[in-house]
């Protein structure tokens, strides 16, 4: 029977035999343990960790520095620290290390068994400690004896990029560290009453695992095929008696986020935690309004799989640390990466921590704000840690971001290619038609706006006449009254102009700041990269369906390279850009 809550209970270390030679010690809070978006639910939490006691003695998943103290009483009441032979570690965070260091220090012949990731570091944190690690990869095993031989899988996620399980053939016990927790805290071990710990083991999963689906399924297939009879996670109930059904909850969770009609790509390095933490909060905001989210760490990430997640993605946002002044190496590549694959059309979001100054956050902003992206959230700032109000302002701003997302479907334009069996043969038919690529460039008062289109034609010959076609998204209002001026850019096939514009445009946006420009009689501006320009005044609109068309004669025009041909648009389906 599940024990009831007790608020004001201290914490303590419950220990217990779950298999043979195997102990595990559970260090409990009865409250929130920390102020991160997965403890909101308050229902408290165990951090496990796992004695295995053969011929060698290892201990699996020391906790944080929350329980250090508590911890190493318990423990001592059950082994001579001096006989301990190995510490296994799921992962490695600043947390876990003040366990780590006093446990070396009691313990100073221990060897560390972790992942590579893990090792590496280890060694750039604690250079000392560099002879009491070892390093494994999948499929690597230890004996202890007695039949207890542990078998080491690696499961890297964004998240945790040094993730490791471990698997013992003698209990057939697999500790998971990450996976297949919750965080509650009871007096009941075992998961008897599994189904009622159906919400706190999904909310766990979708703050922890949502935002790395593709990460957890690699994983599920690494673990599955093992032949567990029990899951030890780092956190909440061993399961015995769900896991089955735990496990297939798992693979059904990773399908629903897959399988949600927007998806949004979130970018991040993190030098000390705390922008991966912001991360984390504006994921479950997204996530909790029906957003399916791809997690990328991008020190981890090799840039050809960010390009087709950035593509195909609805939405990006990208976060970043200050560190030295600067964003990181890999997070300036994402950056680069973004501008030149993703539609200007895709809604884009900032975030960062820093210790001083935060240029990195700025960076990012001004860079996207140059190239026509428009932002979903105002840009997130955070100086050094979060505050569980920074966390909450970072869950709302990714619901906002939601929000925004939806409301702007109809209007952005898709990167990915339609394939002509997915078309209606009208379509097909409609989208042979092919038109210059241009940029029309319009101004209202001090603010010069640019839009790219192709839907131009001459005519008229006598005055020279040209048609164009606008959405209202396009900043019509700018260009559909007679009298109205504009500026035509035809551009100059292989110079890469476009990708400073997009379809739809507003007030505000500055898609000129890094391309040469000059001011036509008119006002408006002519980007001297092009390859011809035509100054215009509207004369007559008309409303046809979704669009204006604008009859405009032409007052002026010259062309500015003799050489080159002009940029042609061609497109599959007549339904669409």
């Amino acid at each position: 029977m599940n024990a009831t809550l007790i608020p004001n209970r201290s914490r303590d270390v419950q220990v217990a035999e779950i298999g043979v030679n195997t102990l595990i010690l559970r260090s409990r809070t009865w409250e929130r343990l920390k102020f991160e978006i997965e403890y909101s639910r308050q229902r408290g939490t165990t951090a496990n960790s796992f004695l295995i006691q053969a011929d060698k003695k290892v201990l699996i998943d020391p906790p944080g520095e929350s329980f250090t103290e508590i911890f190493l009483e318990q423990i001592a009441q059950h082994i001579d620290l001096t006989t301990l032979d190995y510490i296994v570690l799921g992962h490695v965070n600043p947390n876990r290390r003040a366990t780590l260091k006093e446990l070396l220090s009691l313990a100073p012949q221990v060897t560390l068994i972790c992942s590579r990731p893990a090792a590496n570091a280890l060694k750039t944190a604690f250079p000392e400690w560099e002879s009491h690690i070892q390093a494994v990869r999948s499929q690597d095993t230890l004996d202890l004896g007695q039949g207890h031989q542990l078998s080491f899988i690696t499961v890297p996620t964004p998240r945790w990029a040094d993730g490791l399980c471990t698997y013992d053939s003698a209990t057939k016990i697999l500790y998971t560290d990450k996976f297949f927790g919750a965080h509650i805290c009871e007096d009941t071990l075992f998961d008897e009453d599994w189904k009622a710990l159906d919400a706190e083991r999904k909310y766990y999963f979708e703050c922890l695992h949502a935002p790395q689906t593709k990460q957890v399924e690699v994983a599920l297939d690494k673990l599955t095929v093992l032949g567990a009879k029990c899951y030890a996670p780092a956190h909440g109930p061993v399961v015995r008696y769900s896991l089955s059904r735990f496990t297939y909850d798992y693979r059904q969770w990773c399908q629903g986020q897959k399988s949600q009609e927007l998806s949004v790509a979130l970018l991040y390095a993190s030098a000390y935690g705390n922008t991966a933490i912001l991360a984390n909060a504006i994921a479950q905001g997204l996530i909790e309004n029906g957003i399916n989210v791809e997690s990328i760490n991008c020190e981890l990430t090799e840039p050809a799989e960010i390009t087709r997640i950035v593509e195909a993605c609805d939405g990006f946002i990208i976060g970043s640390p200050t560190l030295g002044g600067h964003a990181p190496t890999q997070v300036q590549t994402a950056l680069g990466i973004v501008l030149s694959s993703a539609a200007k059309t895709k809604l884009a979001g900032v975030f960062g921590s820093y210790g001083w100054s935060g240029e990195a956050i700025d960076l990012l902003e001004n860079k996207l704000k140059d190239a026509n992206y428009r932002l979903g959230f105002e840009t997130i700032r955070v100086r050094f840690s979060p505050t569980p109000f920074v966390l909450q302002q970072c869950q709302d701003a990714g619901a906002s971001f939601a929000q925004n997302l939806k409301k702007t479907k109809k209007l952005r334009t898709s990167r990915q290619v339609v394939t002509e069996t997915h078309v209606d043969r009208t379509e097909q038919a409609v989208g042979r038609i092919i038109g210059s690529l241009s940029v029309v460039t319009t101004r209202d008062r001090d603010h010069h706006k640019g839009i790219l289109t192709s839907w131009i034609s001459q005519a008229t010959f006598n005055p020279p006449g040209i048609m164009i076609a606008i959405a209202q998204e396009q900043n019509a209002d700018l260009m559909c009254h007679p009298g109205d001026k504009f500026v035509l850019n035809i551009l100059k096939e292989g110079r890469n102009v476009r990708r400073y514009f997009s379809r739809q445009s507003s007030l505000g946006e500055n898609p000129f700041a890094h391309l040469p420009t000059q001011t036509a009689d008119n006002g408006c501006l002519i980007l001297t990269e092009a390859l011809a320009y035509l100054e215009c005044t509207v004369q007559n609109q008309l409303q046809c369906g979704d669009r204006y068309l604008i009859y405009a004669v032409v007052d002026k025009g010259e062309v500015l390279e003799h050489e080159g041909v002009t940029a042609i648009e061609h497109r599959k389906s007549g339904s669409q850009y």
